[in-house]
């Protein structure tokens, strides 16, 4: 952690919602101006996706599961050394990852592909990161054993051994986890519109299964602030489920690791509809989970900008 360069991330699993909480974050940015360096996890992805789709089918010939979720197919070490770099001295490499066509035409690069490694843009007063792996911890990777038979080889020697940590680098850790049904409708219908089919998309899901349970899941007690999106209609079979739930159909369980650091009586008179349901555990509409994030994080973010003026 670092007062001088303070790192916030948001983890989760992809189609968790991520993208919300980072536009309602560039609004908070915006308003105790303060300029962030975003970085998107997809960029320590290990493979294109051509390569990645080369690989899926050597794993299923051999009978293996790999996913986007493991360390098979990311540069956690790389991710963790970011990590700390930037904590030290407000810079650090990356990439981008281009998603789309007309994403990988402004970046120079085709679809599914990746720019070169360079230095981060300076002058950032703090580090957003958002992707899958915002909380990862050594003890992830204790839980599962790691076969050098499966991996290459500065994976066995650099993360299977050592382990990775780069929880402790994070001043602020958000985690994002739907009800897993409504993460699974969530997921099936943005692939369908990318063009898989739902036979696809649920054979995703299954074969992800053992990384998300090693890789993700346990991120999330570890976060500093914990948002599950819960849904008010009936997602008890997310395959057949014709839509998403809408904004107003839900709810917004937000969990809290240390009560000190937020005014609870505050924020319920403030936000809309807001309740307890535990001394850490406030429940919003999700319709204004923006506005909560805005009153429950500007000021963490306030004081962290307070701590880096005095430390600089």
């Amino acid at each position: 952690m670092s007062q001088q360069h303070p790192i916030i991330a948001v983890t989760g699993s992809s189609g968790a919602g991520l993208s919300t909480i980072r536009h309602a974050f560039k609004f908070i940015f915006e308003r105790l101006n303060i300029k962030p360096a975003i970085v998107h996890g997809d960029g320590f992805r290990r493979y294109t996706d051509r390569q990645f789709a080369a690989l899926l089918d050597e794993a299923r010939a051999s009978g293996r599961n790999v996913s986007w979720f493991g360390p098979e197919c990311n540069h956690f070490p790389e991710l963790e050394a970011f990590f700390k770099t930037y904590g030290e001295c407000g810079s650090g490499v990356v990439r981008q990852y281009a998603h789309t066509a007309e994403h990988g035409e402004a970046l120079g690069v085709q679809a599914g592909e990746f720019t070169p490694w360079s230095p981060l843009q300076p002058g950032s007063d703090l580090l957003f990161y958002e992707g899958q792996h915002g909380g990862l911890m050594a003890n992830t990777w204790t839980r599962r054993k790691v076969d050098s038979r499966h991996f290459p080889p500065e994976i066995d020697r650099r993360a299977g051994r050592q382990g990775i940590d780069v929880a402790q680098h994070v001043d602020l850790l958000i985690g994002v986890a739907p009800a897993i049904n409504l993460e699974w409708i969530q997921k099936i219908h943005r692939d369908c519109k990318n063009g898989c089919s739902p036979e696809e998309s649920v054979e995703t899901i299954l074969r992800r299964m053992d990384d998300y349970i090693h890789y993700i899941v346990p991120q999330f007690g570890l976060t500093d602030i914990n948002i599950q999106r819960m849904p008010l209609v009936d997602t008890s079979d997310p395959f057949i489920a014709r839509d998403v739930p809408l904004a107003d159909e839900s709810l917004c369980v937000i969990h809290f690791r240390d009560r000190e650091r937020h005014d609870f009586p505050d924020l319920l008179r403030r936000i809309p509809g807001a309740f307890m349901s535990r001394p850490s555990t406030m429940v919003v509409p999700n319709k204004d989970l923006r506005l909560a994030l805005g009153m429950i994080c500007a000021p963490i973010l306030a004081r962290f900008m307070e701590a880096r003026g005095a430390a600089l």
